[in-house]
Formats: C-alpha cells, sequence, structure tokens
C-alpha cells in the first residue's frame, strides 16, 4: 500500500494537524519539525512512510526560515566556513560510515542536547570569541556532519555553536535555517548516493507543506511577540524535549 492510498483512507486530516502543529513549533524556536512529525505520524503509519511525507515540508520550511534576504548575506558570512565543514562530514561520513551508528548514537546526542538545555535554563551561556570562529566553525561544522551521516539528526553541536555565536533572536533562527538547508540537502544526496531516499511519496509529501508553512507563519507570528527572556527558555525547553525524545525512541 502506498501512502497517498494509505492516507486517502482517512488519515489527511490527522497528517495536516500534525504538520501543522511541528510548523507552529519550528516558527516559534526554529528548529523540531522533523522530531515532531516523525512522532504523531508515527502512531499510525510505519516509520518509513512517515519519513517519505517529511521530504518536502522539512526541506521548503528549512529554506524558508532562511530569510529574509536583507540579513541572509551577512549572516551567510559568518557561518560560512561552518556550511562548508557541514558538507565535507557528511559526505565523508556517508561513505565511511555508510549506515547509523544504531540507537547508542541516539542516546548519547538526546543526552547532550538535555544535558545542554538544563545548562543554558540555569543562566549561563557558551560564548565563542570572534576571533576563534574562522577556525571553529568549520570544525564544527564537519562534526555536525559526522554526527548527521550516523544519526541522520543535524543540531549536534550545530545548535550550541549558533547560539554560542550571539546572534539576535531572529539572526539565530535564520541561522538555524540556513544550516538545516545545508544538512538537509547534503543528507539526502548521501541517501541517493546510497540508494535510500525515498520517491514513492512525491504527493503527499507535496500536498504537506501547505499545513507546515501555515504552522510556521503562525509560530513566526508567536515568536515576534516574545520577549527575549520567554524566547530564550522556549528553545532551550525545545531542545530538551527533542532529547528526551530523542532518549526515550531509542531505548524503546
Amino acid at each position: 500500500m502506498t501512502i497517498s492510498n494509505e492516507l486517502a483512507t482517512g488519515h489527511w486530516a490527522a497528517a495536516a494537524a500534525v504538520f501543522l502543529l511541528a510548523g507552529v513549533i519550528k516558527g516559534v524556536v526554529g528548529l523540531g519539525l522533523p522530531t515532531v512529525s516523525m512522532a504523531l505520524l508515527a502512531l499510525w503509519m510505519p516509520p518509513v512512510r512517515a519519513a517519505a511525507l517529511l521530504i518536502a515540508p522539512s526541506l521548503v520550511t528549512n529554506l524558508w526560515q532562511t530569510g529574509p534576504r536583507a540579513t541572509f548575506r551577512p549572516v551567510l558570512r559568518r557561518i560560512g566556513g561552518m556550511q562548508m565543514g557541514i558538507v565535507v562530514g557528511t559526505l565523508g561520513g556517508a561513505l565511511w560510515l555508510g549506515v547509523p551508528a544504531g540507537a547508542w548514537a541516539s542516546v548519547a546526542l538526546g543526552a547532550a542536547l538535555v544535558a545542554y538545555a538544563l545548562w543554558g535554563l540555569t543562566g549561563r551561556q557558551l560564548h565563542v570569541p570572534a576571533a576563534h570562529e574562522r577556525w571553529l566553525g568549520p570544525l564544527v561544522g564537519a562534526a555536525t556532519g559526522l554526527v548527521t551521516a550516523v544519526t541522520g539528526v543535524f543540531v549536534v553541536p550545530a545548535v550550541p555553536y549558533l547560539q554560542a555565536l550571539g546572534f539576535q533572536r531572529d539572526a539565530l533562527i535564520q541561522a538555524m535555517g540556513i544550516s538545516f538547508t545545508t544538512s538537509t540537502v547534503v543528507l539526502a544526496i548521501g541517501l541517493a548516493g546510497n540508494g535510500s531516499y525515498p520517491a514513492s511519496a512525491v504527493g503527499g509529501s507535496v500536498a504537506m507543506l501547505l499545513p507546515a508553512l501555515a504552522g510556521m507563519v503562525l509560530g513566526t507570528w508567536l515568536r515576534q511577540r516574545l520577549s527575549v527572556a520567554v524566547f530564550r527558555r522556549c528553545f532551550l525547553a525545545g531542545l530538551a524535549l527533542l532529547g528526551v525524545y530523542m532518549v526515550a525512541h531509542a531505548l524503546a
């Protein structure tokens, strides 16, 4: 049974609601759409089919998050070395490691996210001096790429590093959008090279774009009305929940 046929039996509304919610969360804190979508869609469909539905919404919402164009180039210049590292690390990891390393990697990453979020919620924050960005960015990018190749998750160590650069709220969201877009595209290339890129659910995936984008619009509207302190708490809480989910899913 194809995804389109399965959704046609009565799950279209539920799937759209999932992507609407995931889009809102991504619009507010800048991440979480794949995690939320996978967790909820897996309640009634196999993970491989849920992942197939994610292709278009994940890529397009990440591209959306790279705006606005007025600040795109300054942000990209600052994290350009990191993006090159992501490309090298992801493709190199895909060639070297070939397949995900297993549940242990997701548990370790999830625990790291929870620890970082809890540390940040105590009021402390990492800071990267500007003089170190030129050499540290590519290293962080390469490490993120390797983690992506092993687990398919591209938030560690990218997100803590981007937050440590001291970006303002909207610039941080934009920087994450650029980084996530790079990781998504390069990971798709790596999967395609291994013959693992699902192409049977293009129609269903494209159909989920509308609710995902609507959710992002709503989430962006909400983010712009949050104070910096509230946004920071929401952001760190989002990281903690993502980490908890990764650990629980891997151990289940």
